[in-house]
């Protein structure tokens, strides 16, 4: 049944127009699949769809055809109609409400049957255990035993039933989405929307909470509305695909069609050549990071890592979740010291040891050395200038910092036009990808000498991915930098790194020329870590 009606929505933000003429048609209990490349307007819809206040259409109808409860206002999918309401047992009425136009009691009545997964922001209470996370979710505290054995049902449905007891702030990023999942679907929403959900996960547990979605939303009728850089995600959960392309919709219809006639528009990324680097930069010899478990005994989170990277060179350190590569680049940058072993960055002509702590040890390198965590975040009450200039104390005079900035942006794959267009931008009103890319130029811009790049693919749509792949290529000839990219992605490394090092229980099984790492990985390594293995 006809769901939801977008008519010739439009939408602008500080007079640059988001949304063009948006036609659309849902059907009840479809999986709709937005694809596009940063900035398209991807998450612009969903907020939009969500009813969140600052995206209110400038015009145009979105119209929920829904089943309403005449009595005490209950709102179902359209479905429902003559059935007999959850709430007060009266027969449910067919209308059509014009969701933005429509009366306060109204709005609120469909906002509340609307869930949203989002990409970064895992919206948990942090100091609850997952299970009081799932009945703060339900709402009714009279219904406290019912809601008990539903949360615990719910629970195993998303494969946390394993972690009930656990501290929110002490789950894993996929744990983390696991939970927000059992959350949004104790609500018991008409509609699911996933903005980019696995956008930070590594391709296991992307997998995994892919899977989950299918099992938990999409085969229990729920409507569902997803956004994905991973294009084979559209062809696994959704029914119908739309492609957004500059605020316009350009196409629609069959998920495999779609994704291909997209996927020939992404330009194929620059292969790394064989670039001249120097000498070492980075040296470790017989470096251990070991803790101690109450539950567990001794933990070698790094084990005995013999390590060179030169200067100018791009590094990578791949390997599966748990493999030891955070907890390395940790030491490599001065965030935590080695149990043992002897480390040193280079300074200069100078030969820095990381394992000694205060200003002349330690923390005179770390000064050039830029780290970008996957968790990355931005300034939210600054614009993308102040982001790149006082937010981060750089010392320049106005107009030299904005010099800087443009430049520091067009390196990480702005265009000029597009650079003037997102300078006085808040955070908020960027894509996903426009973050990211701000987030890399953050740290760029610091002239660091090093920059440590911790899954720099991660909320990437394909198109993205490869203006990344090319601006590290750029950066490193431009600014000459010396990268460690710390990923998942095997054939990012593949396009942007000249060595790299395996990582497995914490120690380095082999380095060498990423075509050669591939040879050395196992069948699970390969099934996540290469996408066209």
């Amino acid at each position: 049944m006809k769901f939801i009606s977008l008519r010739n929505i439009n939408k602008s933000f500080n007079e640059v127009q988001v949304l063009k003429d948006i036609n659309l048609e849902i059907e009840e209990g479809d999986t709709l699949g937005i694809l596009g490349r940063s900035g398209s307007g991807k998450s612009v819809l969903i907020n939009m769809l969500r009813g969140t206040k600052e995206y209110e259409p400038d015009s145009g109808q979105m119209i929920f055809h829904v089943s309403v409860c005449p009595n005490c206002g209950r709102v179902e999918s359209p479905s429902k109609e003559g059935e007999k309401c959850s709430n007060c047992d009266s027969t449910l009425e067919a209308k059509d409400i014009d969701f933005w136009n429509s009366e306060r009691t109204e709005f609120a009545a469909i906002k509340r049957r609307i869930a949203i997964m989002l990409q970064r922001n895992f919206a948990l209470y942090d100091e609850a255990t997952v299970i009081e996370n799932v009945l703060k979710a339900m709402g009714d505290n009279d219904q406290f035993e019912n809601n008990l054995y539903q949360a615990i049902e719910i629970l195993e449905t998303v494969q946390m039933s394993h972690r009930i007891t656990h501290i929110a702030r002490d789950l894993s990023g996929g744990e983390k989405q696991r939970v927000v999942l059992a959350r949004q679907i104790a609500k018991e929403p008409m509609l699911f929307l996933a903005d980019e959900p696995t956008g930070t996960l590594d391709p296991q547990t992307a997998e995994a909470l892919h899977q989950t979605l299918q099992e938990s939303v999409k085969d229990e009728g729920i409507t569902m509305v997803i956004t994905s850089h991973w294009p084979e995600v559209m062809e696994q959960l959704a029914d119908n695909v739309i492609w957004l392309e500059d605020g316009k919709l350009v196409q629609s219809g069959d998920p495999h069609k779609v994704v291909q006639e997209f996927l020939e528009t992404v330009p194929l990324p620059q292969k790394v050549q064989d670039h001249k680097v120097g000498g070492p930069i980075v040296k470790l010899e017989d470096v251990k990071k070991h803790y101690y478990s109450i539950e567990r005994g001794v933990v070698k989170a790094v084990d005995n890592v013999d390590l060179e990277v030169n200067e100018q060179e791009i590094f990578g350190l791949v390997g599966l979740s748990g493999a030891g590569k955070t907890t390395l680049t940790k030491m490599m940058t001065g965030i935590t010291e080695p149990s043992s072993g002897s480390l040193e960055v280079k300074v200069g002509d100078d030969w820095v040891d990381m394992t000694l702590r205060g200003p002349m040890n330690r923390g005179r390198a770390m000064s050039y050395i830029g780290l970008l965590h996957q968790e990355f975040s931005l300034y939210p009450h600054r614009d993308v200038l102040g982001n790149l200039s006082d937010a981060i104390s750089l010392n320049l005079p106005a107009e030299f910092a904005k010099m800087q900035a443009i430049h520091v942006l067009e390196t990480v794959g702005f265009s000029s036009d597009k650079v003037q267009e997102i300078l006085n931008k808040y955070p908020d009103e960027l894509s996903a990808g426009e973050r990211h890319r701000v987030a890399i130029a953050q740290v760029l811009i610091k002239e660091p000498n090093i920059v440590v790049l911790d899954e720099p693919t991660g909320t990437m749509d394909p198109i993205t991915r490869v203006i990344v792949s090319d601006s590290i290529l750029k950066a490193r000839d431009d600014l000459k930098q010396t990268f460690i990219i710390i990923s998942h992605d095997m054939d990012f490394v593949l396009d942007v790194c000249d060595r790299a090092a395996l990582m497995r229980g914490g120690k380095i099984l082999n380095i060498g020329k990423p075509e050669e790492i591939v040879n050395q990985l196992t069948s699970d390594e390969k099934e996540d870590m290469l996408r066209n293995n």
